[in-house]
């Protein structure tokens, strides 16, 4: 069974969650894009921001998905995943005083979904205020240590030495998983959708430092290999990769023998499947995130390691 590709967005209050989804579905293309959206209040302003890109919007008003409306969640997943001509991706804009990570959590208990990111919002401008808020600095630090992908809005409203210093303190929560930085909204789309990754960097001189600058495009490249891979191994070294890695997936052929697995990796989440249906002679990864060419070097490295033979 093909599985509906499922990106939940986070953040806090004001971080600029909805102006984002608006700027992916701008250049959505002809993908179609469920959104699922959870506003804190009686009235979904969001949802109504976000149906003037389309028309499929589910809302789910008054507070937080995993807690107060959990069960409305569950239902709505179940009837996205029990439509006859299923979404090619579905994002839930979380609310912002809830969890993301939780209601990733929530959205895996459906088979029917597979988790592509944890995106998460950080408003640059106010997080540290936030941050030392006593009643939601400990909501916000939560957010941000779920996320698989960081983002950095509202750093253009911020001065050099700001910058870095946001980035060191956010770097601090979020040490596993891939930070970038935006402007309004506007997130690399490789972020999103796998087709979008970019193969060239480019240098910026807005991007804040943290020992190198951080790049606005996303980076791919393909590991291929015709021995047969240790799961445990091969696991460990994904997981390594995750303060880089932003997704893998693929097929590979596992020690032992047997059925080619599928492969899927979001942050140090990894999660091989059967495919008694698919052959092949090869083990065969896509790797998307961070990578400079030193870094590309390890990876393979990392994963060369956990080859076992080359029946």
């Amino acid at each position: 069974m093909n599985r509906i590709p499922l990106v939940v967005v986070g953040g806090y209050l004001g971080a600029g969650k909805t102006t984002l989804l608006n700027h992916v579905l701008r250049n959505a293309g002809t993908r179609r894009i469920t959104v699922l959206v959870n506003d804190f209040g009686s009235i979904n302003i969001d949802a109504s921001l976000i149906r003037e890109r389309t028309a499929d919007v589910i809302n789910l008003e008054n507070g937080c998905v995993c807690c107060s409306i959990g069960g409305r969640l569950v239902e709505a997943l179940l009837a996205i995943s029990s439509r006859a001509d299923a979404p090619d991706l579905l994002i839930i804009e979380a609310s912002g005083v809830s969890d993301p990570l939780r209601i990733a959590q929530i959205g895996l208990l459906d088979r029917a979904f597979r988790l592509d990111g944890i995106v998460v919002l950080v408003d640059a401008e106010r997080i540290a205020e936030t941050l030392a808020d006593p009643y939601v600095g400990d909501i916000s630090r939560r957010q941000i240590a779920g996320a698989t992908a960081i983002v950095l809005n509202k750093m253009d409203l911020l001065d050099r030495p700001s910058r870095e210093a946001i980035v060191a303190r956010v770097e601090v929560l979020a040490s596993h998983c891939v930070m970038l930085q935006a402007t309004r909204g506007a997130i690399p789309l490789g972020l999103i959708f796998d087709q979008n990754v970019r193969h060239a960097r480019r240098d910026t001189s807005s991007a804040p430092l943290t020992g190198t600058p951080l790049p606005l495009d996303l980076t791919s490249f393909s590991f291929v290999t015709g021995a047969r891979l240790d799961r445990t191994r091969l696991k460990e070294a994904l997981q390594g990769l995750s303060a880089k890695l932003l997704r893998a997936k693929g097929f590979v052929r596992l020690e032992g023998g047997g059925a080619l697995h599928e492969l899927h990796v979001v942050g140090s989440r990894v999660v091989m499947s059967r495919r008694p249906d698919r052959t092949s002679a090869e083990s065969s990864i896509v790797l998307i995130g961070r990578f400079s060419a030193e870094d590309e070097m390890r990876a393979r490295a990392a994963l060369e390691a956990a080859e076992v033979d080359q029946s």
